[in-house]
């Protein structure tokens, strides 16, 4: 239980810290240097204040700042939670993913990319 606890641990450091210091605000964090260089969001953008919103509660915030990452928090919150219940029985968990899952993801991540980048999809930008 060691290793989900610490886990746990520090991924609710990180949102307390982004809940702490928002985002929302010039000079708390560094900007993205994809943009910056090429005016292109990349899927991680939006990310901080995402969960800045995220840890308030605002989740359409944290959607219209990045939905992939709401996504992502949903998801490690589940995978975090069948790691727990099979530490508890004393099994072990590993995550084995197939190449074609990988290529999902993956898949799904550039298309987010380039919508959020296309005038129809600016809904999807922060």
């Amino acid at each position: 239980m060691l290793a989900p606890a610490a886990t746990l641990a520090g991924v609710a450091a990180a949102f307390a810290y982004v809940a702490a210091v928002d985002p929302n605000q010039p000079g708390h964090y560094p900007g993205c240097p994809l943009l910056e260089l090429t005016g292109i969001y990349c899927p991680g953008c939006g990310g901080l204040r995402s969960a800045h919103a995220f840890a308030h509660g605002d989740l359409p915030a944290a959607f219209g700042a990045n939905a992939v990452a709401v996504v992502g928090y949903f998801l490690f919150a589940a995978l975090w939670s069948v790691w727990v219940w099979r530490a508890a029985r004393g099994r072990t968990f590993a995550l084995a993913l197939r190449p074609a899952h990988w290529w999902a993801v993956g898949t799904v991540v550039l298309v987010f990319s380039v919508v959020r980048n296309l005038p129809f999809g600016s809904a999807l930008a922060p």
